[in-house]
């Protein structure tokens, strides 16, 4: 199966977390990772706009490729687009692979973190962010217009993308401790594709005795389902934990 990534051209983590995601699996050899780059050093909204104008090319050549399933892999280039703007993004990606001649499944990080809480029954969350606080602002307003609380969130204010994705996952045991989780159902760890927290996430979710996830979880498990896998993974937390098998198989976003 060809799991096919649109990336930032400064992300260094979702071509390591989601493959190291899928090769934990007992299935892992039958796996192979592909990707396409978007031009983006700065996190801020100039460059993230003009990025996602440039995801319809990357989206054509991963086509030509012939994926079984694409991941749009920045969260925020989509959430500060407006809301619900994943659905309009999964759309005109999937429509673009179409006319290239090789549709497949599309899943973009934002729409997989607000599905895969939903999914899990999810209302309330408290998250960590690597944003500068005005686009941090922008997530919380997408994540609340999906109809899933806030509760708390964290902005480190890291505008540099490589100084994101160069920052110590172990860091976010101190960050959590900052985070007001009282009266949230789960924590996203990471809200940012970019920001690396898979080596701590279930060490996390051990600690506090609660649900903890990240969005390259969540869009990794988009991923297994619209591939008809079981969304299962060791050592990811509870969301790709068998005690969140699905109801459904495909996710919403990637049925067209």
């Amino acid at each position: 199966m060809r799991i096919g990534q649109i990336v930032p051209s400064s992300n260094t983590t979702m071509e390591t977390e989601i493959p190291a995601i899928f090769r934990s699996r007992p299935d892992a050899n039958q796996f192979t990772f592909h990707s396409s780059r978007m031009r983006m050093k700065n996190v801020v909204k100039e460059e993230l706009e003009a990025m996602d104008r440039d995801s319809l090319r990357c989206a054509a050549e991963l086509a030509d490729a012939q994926m079984d399933v694409v991941g749009y892999a920045c969260l925020v280039a989509i959430m500060s687009m407006g809301r619900g703007y994943h659905c309009e993004s999964e759309t005109k990606l999937f429509a673009k692979m179409a006319q290239e001649g090789h549709a497949a499944p599309v899943v973009t990080s934002a729409g997989a973190l607000v599905n895969e809480l939903k999914l899990a029954g999810v209302g309330s969350v408290s998250l960590v962010t690597p944003y500068l606080q005005p686009l941090t602002d922008l997530v919380v307003d997408y994540i609340r217009d999906q109809g899933i609380a806030v509760i708390d969130s964290i902005a480190l204010c890291i505008a540099d993308n490589l100084a994101v994705g160069r920052r110590d996952p172990k860091d976010l045991l101190i960050d959590v401790g900052r985070l007001n989780t009282k009266g949230a159902a789960a924590i996203v760890l990471s809200a940012c594709v970019q920001m690396p927290s898979l080596p701590v996430i279930q060490q996390v979710e051990d600690k506090l005795g609660m649900p903890v996830t990240s969005a390259a979880v969540c869009t990794a498990r988009s991923m297994m389902r619209a591939l008809h896998l079981d969304p299962i993974a060791p050592n990811a937390g509870y969301f790709l934990s068998a005690k969140n098998l699905p109801t459904g198989t495909l996710a919403p976003a990637a049925v067209r």
